[in-house]
Order: C-alpha cells, then structure tokens, then sequence
C-alpha cells in the first residue's frame, strides 16, 4: 500500500481538481444512501409499534437527537395524516428519491474518475518515452530491445488495467465504509468493536496473498520482455535463420521462454482469481459472526441493547461494508499486480542520464575556426577503445579515420556529438570544450549519414524534413535533387507523399542512403560526420551516392569513415587508427610513401 501512495502522490497532483471532485461526489452519494438506509429504522419502530410514536418537533440542530427526534415527528405525521398504508408510499418514494441522488452523485464520482485514469496513463506512457530520448546510447547497449518494448507497452497496460481501473474503488469504498462504521458505531458500540476484531484478520489473510501476487506478476513480466526480445531478434534475423535451416533451434528457443511464461502465469492467475471467492468466504464468516453476537445482545434483553429494528438496519450497513471491502480486497489484488509492472517501469524512469547539459552550458550557433581532439581517451567500462587520440580539424577540411574493424574510427567520431563523453582528454570545438555547449546546439551544427541509413515509417517528405521546422516542399525537393533521389521519387505513387514503409524497406540500400543524404543536405549543417556511407552499396548504387556525398561535403567540414579507400583519396588529412590510436596521419599519397599500414590495406584493395 505503501508503494501504492507513492505512485498516486507522483502522478496525480496535476488532477487535484478533479480528485477533490471525486471525493466530493463520493462523500454525497454516501451520505444519501446512509440517509436512505438509516430512514428504516424509525419508520419500521413506529410502524410495528416497538417506538413510540413522537408529535412534538424541537428546533432544528446539527445533533444526533435532534436529526432522530424530527425525523420520528415527520414519519409520525405522515402516518397520523395520510394512514399506515398510504405512509409507506410516500416514505418508499422519499427514499427511492434518496437512492436516486446517491446514484447520480456516484455516476459523476466514477465520470470524473474517467478523466484521472485515463491522464495518468497518459501521462506514464509520455514519461516514458521523454525519457527514454534523453538516456544515453550506453543504456540501451546493456539492455534487451524486447524487454525496453515491454515495460513501454506491456507495462504500461498492466497498470492501466489494474491500477487505474480500481482508482474508482480505491476512491469510493473507504468513504462508503467510513460513512457506514460512522453509524454502525452510533447504533452499537460494543457489536461494531467485535466487527473491528474481526474484519482485520481477514484484512491480514488477503494482504499475505496479494504480496505473492505482486512476486509472482513480475516474474511473468520480465519473462515477457525475454519473449519480445526473442521475437525481435528472430524477425530481424529471418533471413539468417532460413539460410543455415536453423527454423527447429529458432523454435526451440522461442517454445521454451513461452512455456515458461505459461507456468508463470499459471501461478499469477491461480492466486488473482482466489481473490474473490476468498473474500466472499472471509467476508460471509463475518457476517454469520455478527449475527450471532447481535442476535445474542437482542436476546439478553438489556436496557441498552439492540432493537429488532435497528438490528435490522445494524446489518443493512454492515452489509453495505461488506459489498465495498470485498471489493477493496479485489482492488488491492490487481494494485499490488500493477505496482510490480510499474517497478519495472522505474528502471527506466529512474535511469539517470549522462550525457546532459552543464548548469552554465553555453550557446553556440556557429562554427568558425576549428575541432580539436586533445589527449582523448575512451573506455567501455574496463575496455580502452581510444587511447590519448590528438587531432586538429580546420574549418573546411576532409578527415579520413580508416583501420581494422574496432580499432575505434564509430567511437572516435561518436565522441564529437556527444553520444558518448571521453573518459580522458576533451574535445573542443573553437577553443570550447563541447561538454560546455548546449547538447541542442552541438547537434546542431552537426549532420550524420550511417552506414545503415535510419529511416522512419512515414512519407519521402517528412523523413527529408526530419527534424527541421516550417519547411516547405521546394526546399524537399531542391535537396532531393542534390542528392540524387529527386528522380526515383517522383516516379513512386505519390511522389514525395508516397510512405516508405517500416525503416524504408520498400526502397533499395541505395536509395535509403540517398533519402539519408537529402536530411543533412536539408539540414545545412557546417559538420558532417560520415559513417562508412558507401560500404553496403552495389556498384552503380555507390556511384549515385558518392556524387551525392560529395555534393554534400562542399564547403563544410567533413569526418568521414571509410573502408573502400578508394573514395577518400582527396581527403585533405587521411588518419590510420590501429587499436586505439592515431598510428599514421597524412594525404593519401604521403601515406603510400611512408609504405606503413596505410600501404598495406591499399594494397590488400588494389586488384
């Protein structure tokens, strides 16, 4: 319950308004069917004659005498006025207009009640992925894709069908019991003490249940991130899995998770649905115990015990605990299953972010002058991946980074806008250590084609317009056209309109990369970072697109990794890196000279 406070205190303070409301529809409807409920007991004393009748009025007052004693001379006056028989007509239509208050104020309590759940999901959801956008790339290395898509989806709609949809109970029910205890104390003391022994050792049976629900919920979550993770994996690697005929291992695999998570849930669903019947059993044993220990107090015949009639009343109001704690009960099983999903949701809520902007970080909108890597080193935790890296960059001017594969040219480059922080060294851009600019800023001056071009599922237009606001479609198209995919996109069904599909994969690679180069030609940045942008190409597609890089790199300051050396031999400074380090630096034709490992991977290209 406690963690259950916390999460209320965390995401609703935005709709106090509405929960003031809530409570105040709440309270009214209890209230009036209070009203209706305790309307039988004076009724019935003076009908069957175990009252006596009352025909003096005193004056109105907020106590307890005063409301019985008024309220005995109206029912007395009806009686004397219109007879037994036509009183209870009237009192029948007074109360069912009293039930019909309570109903419409508990509509409205469970109205407003709409708005609140509904916004913190809401609200959950855009936390989320707000926040997701904000970690660094480190966090999604060590985790599972799948299992991130779960707490986002999964999750998410555990505590939307568990927690939010027993706020409405949560809400109501403890203003029902405590209305109700309210008179059940005034009726009789000592029968609603005994009732308070009782009631909390069920409490106590269903709260020991409810914790093991809430172990038990979030073993089976994790396990579906395993199942989505699995999924993910197999549907991206499909055509790997047919190549090697590896269908009955990929089925194994994926049969074993889902058993798994079929025992787990087994044993969730075995303990949720022992909810209710568990406290109708609890909740009846209480009851037959109140029967017996009133029935008891009517017997005795003391001065002070309880009246057929307002035992009778007595028990209407217990049963209208009963109906609400029984409930409770149900809502506290499906908060606790929730409450387990939404631990999982705080391992990435609570991720803190490294990669942020310093207090009295500083604006840049230009670059003017030069980059500069000094004395730079960079570890994955304990693995060195750059070691003491120095590079001077003018503005203007190609730079080649070429190697082995992980000798460090994707991490060197990556340091420049900040998807990671050097461990050792800094990065200036103009004389500014770039951990002292604004993230938005640093970006900005920066454009990024990869390797393997990220596109999105959305139309030509929007995946060039990417990030750039209020651009109109001549601009599109003039960077279209630069980039050399102006033809091939005029020629789809609706041109520039026309949806991609899922990362593009209705294009080729070589027009996915053009569509990549036309969102940084758009861009107009001053640096370009060019990550092995030709690599995956066939012949004619690498022609294409090498135009159009080149094209994109007049006139600004380029980093380009490449493995074909062939489409870096202008680059003004072409450095070698070689585990970790800068190892030679030079124009392509100096590197041949100094026949060192520059040399060798020429040659090893040369047919």
């Amino acid at each position: 319950m406690k963690d259950f406070i916390k999460l209320l205190r965390r995401f609703l303070p935005p709709y106090k308004g509405k929960v003031a409301l809530n409570f105040l529809f709440n309270l009214l409807a209890a209230i009036f069917g209070a009203f209706s409920f305790g309307l039988l007991s004076p009724v019935l004393g003076i009908l069957f004659g175990t009252d006596e009748a009352v025909r003096e009025r005193i004056p109105l007052e907020l106590s307890a005498d005063a409301i019985e004693n008024n309220l005995s001379y109206f029912i007395t006056w009806i009686i004397d006025t219109y007879g037994q028989s036509s009183a209870l007509i009237y009192i029948g239509t007074f109360i069912i207009l009293m039930v019909l208050l309570k109903v419409g104020f508990t509509y409205l309590a469970s109205f407003v009640m709409i708005f609140i759940r509904n916004g913190v999901v809401r609200d959950i959801r855009s936390k989320i992925y707000r926040k997701m956008l904000t970690l660094s790339l480190g966090f999604f290395n060590d985790e599972k894709k799948g299992d991130i898509m779960a707490r986002m989806t999964g999750d998410v709609l555990e505590i939307e069908n568990s927690v939010m949809n027993s706020l409405d109970m949560l809400f109501k029910n403890p203003v029902l019991i405590l209305i109700s205890l309210t008179y059940m104390l005034y009726t009789s003391w000592t029968l609603t003490i005994f009732v308070f022994v009782m009631l909390p050792i069920a409490g106590f049976v269903i709260g020991t249940v409810g914790k093991s629900l809430k172990r038990q919920s979030r073993k089976g979550q994790n396990k579906q991130g395993d199942i989505l993770s699995i999924i993910d994996e197999d549907i991206s690697g499909l055509r790997v899995i047919k190549a090697f005929t590896a269908e009955k291992k990929a089925i194994e695999r994926f049969e074993r998770e889902n058993e798994n998570y079929r025992l787990i849930m087994n044993k969730l669903m075995s303990r949720y649905f022992l909810a209710h019947p568990m406290s109708e059993l609890l909740g009846t044993t209480v009851i037959v115990m109140v029967l017996w220990y009133g029935g008891n107090l009517i017997l005795s015949g003391d001065a002070g015990a309880l009246s057929p009639q307002q035992f009778i009343v007595y028990l209407v109001f217990f049963y209208n605990i009963i109906n609400p704690a029984k409930a409770f009960s149900t809502a506290l099983y499906s908060v606790e299953k929730g409450l387990a999903s939404m631990e999982r949701i705080d391992k990435i809520l609570g991720q803190e972010s490294t990669i942020v902007d310093k207090p009295d970080a500083v604006s840049k909108e230009e670059f003017n002058n030069s980059i500069e890597f000094r004395h730079v080193g960079f570890s994955y935790v304990r693995e060195k991946v750059l070691d003491d890296i120095n590079l001077t960059i003018k503005k203007g001017q190609t730079i080649a980074l070429v190697g082995k594969s992980g000798s460090g040219k994707t991490t060197l480059v990556d340091l420049l806008p900040r998807f990671w922080d050097s461990t050792e060294g800094g990065i200036y851009i103009d004389s500014t250590d770039i951990r002292d600019i604004k993230l938005h800023d640093l970006r900005s001056l920066m454009g990024n084609v990869n390797q393997e071009p990220i596109l999105f599922n959305e139309t030509f237009f929007n995946n060039i317009a990417f990030g750039i606001e209020n651009v109109t479609e001549e601009a599109v198209i003039q960077a279209a056209k630069i980039a050399n995919a102006h033809e091939f996109i005029i020629n789809t069904e609706n041109g520039y309109q026309t949806n991609i599909g899922d990362r593009g994969d209705k294009l080729s690679g070589g027009q996915k990369q053009r569509v990549s180069i036309a969102r940084a030609i758009l861009k107009n940045p001053p640096i370009l970072i060019l990550d092995e942008a030709t690599s995956a190409l066939d012949t004619e597609s690498e022609k294409l697109v090498q135009e159009a890089l080149e094209n994109l790199m007049k006139n600004r300051t380029s980093l380009v990794i490449a493995h074909r050396l062939s489409t870096i031999k202008n680059a003004d400074v072409i450095c070698v890196l070689h585990k970790g380090q800068i190892v030679e630096m030079g124009t392509h034709q100096q590197l041949l000279e100094q026949n060192g490992r520059y040399k060798k991977l020429h040659q090893m290209q040369v047919f």
